[in-house]
């Protein structure tokens, strides 16, 4: 039996595909079971410095999977929105870069998963959207917070309450993702060159600046500023930043230890 999330890792980054294909990667419990699962194995595994994630076949993720909802009693849908909410905060609060690579549909719980991510890179004929209203639900994965994060209030509201998807070069314009491809291998491609430009850079304050941008969005700017002082100071004791500085002094390339 195929595994519904297939892991890869090329060189210091890792790759995450949701592999359900003949249901357009609709997020059940055994799909987001087996996400956290992945996300727990980079959370611990050493040397991986960026991740991308994407979906197999036509579809990142087409939403949360509605013949599994359909029978579910109210205390068994608050359970699979907590789920939900625990496996996108897992993602969330991984220290190294993550990037979206939404191929297809992302609608509902897949656009919730791609926005727990750092940003999102968008094939060319990808739709995205928060479609639950249409069901008479609202979202459960985080879609009423983490898109508001993305986006302006104006857009995350009229995404969530009117329940109809837009196409990338409107997502692109609004800032939801950050660039768009063509066609879904240059899509994949184009996030693991990112994500491989990332992992030549300093690991330590590569972690260190994500935790800065997550924590500093809703702190007052004295509290953040005051944050950003004390990263700076403690990255003046890693081996890391006087490599950097020396390679950059002799005119090399870094070479960058995680230390």
């Amino acid at each position: 039996m195929a595994e519904v999330v297939k892991t890869a890792r090329q060189g210091a980054v890792a790759l995450l595909t949701l592999n359900r294909p003949e249901a357009l990667n609709a997020l059940n419990r055994e799909l987001l079971t087996s996400l956290a699962a992945a996300i727990g194995q980079v959370a611990t595994e050493g040397g991986l410095r960026a991740l991308v994630l994407t979906g197999e076949g036509r579809a990142f993720a087409a939403g949360a999977d509605i013949a599994e909802m359909r029978q579910m009693s109210p205390l068994e849908g608050r359970a699979f929105s907590q789920l939900g909410h625990a496996v996108m905060a897992s993602l969330e609060a991984l220290e190294i870069p993550t990037i979206a690579a939404v191929n297809g549909f992302a609608l509902g719980g897949g656009c919730e998963l791609a926005c727990a991510c750092d940003w999102i890179y968008a094939s060319a004929d990808a739709r995205i959207g928060q479609p639950e209203v249409n069901l008479g639900l609202v979202p459960g994965f985080g879609g009423t917070s983490r898109l508001a994060r993305k986006v302006s209030r104006g857009w995350a509201r009229e995404l969530v309450l009117t329940g109809e998807p837009i196409k990338t070069a409107e997502a692109l314009r609004i800032g939801l993702v950050n660039r768009s491809f063509e066609d879904p291998e240059a899509l994949l491609a184009g996030a693991l060159e990112t994500a491989q430009t990332i992992a030549k850079k300093g690991p330590l304050a590569v972690a260190s600046a994500k935790r800065l941008l997550v924590e500093g969005a809703d702190a007052d700017a004295r509290v953040s500023h005051a944050m950003e002082q004390e990263a700076f100071g403690a990255v003046f004791s890693t081996a890391d930043r006087a490599e950097g500085m020396e390679a950059f002094l002799a005119k090399r390339d870094p070479r960058f230890e995680g230390r």
